[in-house]
């Protein structure tokens, strides 16, 4: 690092867990120098846990951001899958910093793209990109984030959005079936009760309610036992379990439709990135199931969708990277 580069705390805090780093930040460049993950149910809030970072890693740093899974406005964010409020005087008493942000997650990740090369990327589509046009990013994880930037002419903007709220759209029969059986649970069906990792974990237990094949009383109790989207994700990669395959598909092919929503929303001639914690880990059925032919299935404009660059950021610390470079250039 030169003389001119700074050292900034970033944080990427989801609805499982809460990433902090030291990051140095060199010109364009930046590096992760210090990292710790935490569990974020362990927490009662932010704080406690900048807190234990500072101390264990004895850092006073002078900027910090912190991109968070929530809607955030004037410096104060609700984050819903914890419970959480957090505000940016917290987080500037935390760390002790002069100067701190609280940001949305998918604020944090836009802000990374620019960080990123073509090894943290997964082309899904190779599509062709319009210099300056607008890209869009979604990503499931705890929860379903959504995000654009666009270009004003001299520079790309990042907006984040609340679009995994809005209502679930079933395509066929079977989605029909799902949206029914969560409405009669949660009343309103959001994207986001589909397209996260709890929302893998419903249409599975969707498909054990309607027969769709007999249950694996092992892969029942793996549930039981550990992380149950992981499970599900896994045999579904696997293909080894009828219903966790169907399942995977049913996500895959979903969440092609959404991103397909979200580029037509923001006409996404510049991109689009599949971000969050999931989509990494189910990169094989990304490529090779369902989502294309949802992300196409647009009608009239099915040619267009065609066309259209998409990309899987598998890098985990792009978050990290985009809260840090909302960091060094705070006035």
């Amino acid at each position: 690092m030169t003389r001119s580069a700074i050292r900034v705390l970033a944080g990427d805090i989801g609805g499982t867990n809460a990433r902090l780093a030291i990051v140095g930040i060199d010109g364009p460049a930046a590096h992760v120098l210090r990292e710790a993950q935490y569990r974020s149910a362990d927490f009662s809030g932010l704080t406690p846990i900048v807190e234990r970072f500072c101390e264990e890693n004895g850092e006073s740093p002078e900027r910090a951001v912190c991109g968070v899974a929530g809607r955030v406005a004037g410096g104060t964010a609700q984050l819903p899958n914890l419970g959480w409020t957090v505000t940016e005087a917290e987080l500037a008493a935390a760390t002790g910093a002069s100067r701190a942000a609280v940001i949305n997650d998918f604020d944090a990740t836009g802000h990374g793209l620019a960080l990123l090369t073509a090894s943290d990327l997964v082309v899904l589509q190779q599509g062709i990109r319009v210099p300056d046009g607008a890209i869009a990013l979604i990503g499931p994880g705890t929860g379903l984030g959504e995000g654009m930037l666009l270009w004003d002419g001299a520079r790309y903007r990042v907006y984040p959005s609340e679009g995994g709220h809005a209502s679930f759209a079933p395509q066929n029969d079977l989605e029909w079936g799902l949206s029914r059986f969560l409405a009669a649970e949660f009343g309103e069906v959001s994207f986001e009760r589909v397209l996260s990792g709890p929302g893998l974990v419903r249409t599975y237990r969707y498909l054990v309610a309607t027969g769709y094949a007999p249950e694996r009383a092992d892969v029942s109790s793996e549930m039981v036992r550990g992380d149950p989207a992981a499970v599900v994700a896994g045999h579904g990669l696997a293909e080894d379990d009828a219903i966790c395959a169907k399942a995977l598909d049913v996500f895959v092919s979903v969440l092609g439709s959404k991103a397909g929503d979200l580029a037509l929303t923001v006409y996404a001639t510049g991109g689009v990135y599949v971000a969050g914690g999931i989509a990494p880990r189910i990169i094989a059925r990304l490529q090779h199931g369902p989502f294309l032919g949802s992300f196409h299935r647009k009608g009239r404009l099915s040619e267009f969708m065609a066309r259209l660059p998409v990309r899987v950021i598998m890098n985990p610390s792009v978050g990290l990277l985009g809260a840090a470079a909302v960091a060094a250039s705070l006035p």
